[in-house]
């Protein structure tokens, strides 16, 4: 197909369009359902425990990505470029929040999100293998797995837009398969024999405004990776078509699937039990069929950790590749492969970060180093998330204000859109703002998304056992700020 090697319009004829629907599809939903849905209900049911509010938890998780969704559905319908969101805040905001966006991508929220699932995969490669957390090697190993696992993606990644997507695929497949076993089998045997475990609904204390909000944050993580389709807008075929159909259909099935699995949880384990549980899918397939169930849903969890770090490695060197582009990052990132075509420096920068995070934290936390990365990944995206949806009220006014301008007899357009924010060579906003399609019920759906990061955001640094951590990570990012003006921001 000749426009599957249509160049990137935007970026100097770079990257190449070659990722279909589906394959942008596996993107978001194999990028999503990494090690979330079977860690993090644990936390949740030990939060909240009771079945209603628990599964509040993750219904209105949801809810709030989706309208994250359908609003970045619009923006990146018109930006379809590589680096999303970086694009969506340096458009709308200009390029000091677009670097501080980079700025924590690089030092805490690509490194730690690679590490985090990779340390999991590792643990459950060596759960495979017979060998158990009691072990006193089995931190090490386990790390040493996650290493190998960040290399082997690393050079798919670094050789190929096709072998990363094709792992994307193939993972995917496997990982939503094995969790449709699940439920179906919880369904079909824990279900008749339990009657579930879903009364009382929500026992006394079982639910409190500010433990709904840190298991909010837990869920999120599971939840994130929503929006990763945009990333990879600039090497999509037909963009404009598909970038909003991939962010939405994709977000769309992580949602249900990540419903059907609790349910499929409680059908077979009461919420004491499953707070108790560090390896809930595998505890609920043991009830179910044995030993063997076992054995299928670790290896269930090992392809779909896998697939997650394959697909954060697909996607993060987008960020610093369009960074570098647009003279915000070192010109070198933006180097592509004369024979691979993929931003291959970007990509060895992405996999050295995530296994650099992987061996400090499992040398200086040790059995937490999952928790200790999830929770710094979560705070620092929390409000960059917040940015590119609110990009939206941005664009929309900026383009009220340009038909207004038409309106009135002016052929040029305002100094504010005829002077792009950067000098990049990334698509600025010198044209009307034109979406393919329109986020349903706005202003509310983004408001909705927004008015949840600020509780996430207000929740974290209110409450004593999180506020220190919260603090640190957001002092981290606003350190940016000084590092922009004494180097970039001085041109």
């Amino acid at each position: 197909m000749a426009e599957a090697t249509q160049p990137n319009e935007g970026q100097g004829g770079h990257l190449v369009r070659q990722i279909g629907f589906w394959s942008g599809v596996a993107v978001v939903v194999g990028s999503t359902i990494g090690s979330g849905i079977f860690k993090n209900p644990a936390d949740i049911a030990a939060k909240l425990p009771g079945p209603l509010p628990m599964l509040m938890v993750w219904l209105v998780g949801g809810l709030v990505v989706l309208c994250g969704a359908l609003t970045l559905a619009e923006v990146g319908g018109a930006f379809p470029y590589s680096g999303g969101h970086y694009v969506f805040i340096r458009e709308a905001f200009g390029r000091m929040p677009a670097f501080l966006f980079g700025w924590a991508q690089l030092l805490l929220i690509r490194p730690s999100s690679i590490g985090a699932v990779a340390i999991v995969f590792g643990q459950y490669a060596l759960r495979m293998f017979g060998v158990k957390p009691e072990d006193p090697n089995f931190t090490a190993w386990s790390a040493y797995l996650a290493a190998g696992a960040i290399l082997i993606v690393g050079t798919a990644n670094y050789r190929g837009v096709k072998f990363g997507t094709g792992i994307q695929n193939l993972t995917t497949v496997l990982k939503v398969g094995g969790i449709i076993v699940l439920v179906l089998l919880a369904f079909a045997i824990g279900l008749p024999k339990t009657g579930g475990h879903f009364s009382p609904l929500a026992p006394g204390g079982s639910f409190d405004i500010s433990m709904f909000g840190l298991a909010l944050v837990s869920a999120l993580w599971a939840y994130d990776g929503w929006s990763d389709g945009a990333y990879v807008g600039g090497e999509l075929v037909d963009p404009k078509k598909n970038l909003p159909r991939v962010i939405v259909m994709g977000t769309a099935i992580i949602i249900a699937v990540y419903l059907l699995a609790n349910l499929a949880y409680l059908s077979v384990l009461s919420v004491a039990d499953m707070s108790k549980s560090s390896i809930i899918a595998a505890d609920t397939m043991s009830v179910l069929v044995g030993s063997f169930g076992v054995t299928f849903i670790t290896a269930t969890v090992m392809f779909s950790t896998f697939g997650t770090v394959n697909g954060s490695m697909l996607t993060s060197p987008r960020i610093f590749f369009a960074m570098a582009e647009d003279k915000l990052f070192f010109e070198p990132v933006a180097r592509v492969h004369p024979r691979f075509q993929t931003p291959y420096v970007s990509v060895a920068i992405c996999g050295g970060l995530g296994t650099f995070y992987v061996v400090v934290a499992s040398l200086f936390t040790g059995s937490q180093a999952f928790s200790t990365l999830t929770d710094a990944f979560v705070i620092a995206i929390v409000p960059f998330y917040a940015l590119a949806v609110g990009s939206v009220f941005v664009f929309r006014r900026r383009e009220r204000k340009r038909q207004g301008s038409v309106t009135n007899g002016d052929a040029a357009l305002p100094d504010s859109l005829a002077d792009p924010p950067s000098p990049g060579h990334l698509e600025t906003h010198p044209h009307p703002y034109n979406p393919p399609v329109h986020t349903p019920l706005y202003p509310v759906v983004p408001g909705v998304f927004i008015a949840s990061t600020v509780f996430l955001l207000t929740n974290s640094m209110l409450d004593s056992s999180s506020r220190t951590a919260t603090l640190l990570t957001l002092g981290l990012v606003l350190a940016g700020a000084p590092v922009y003006y004494g180097t970039i921001g001085r041109r």
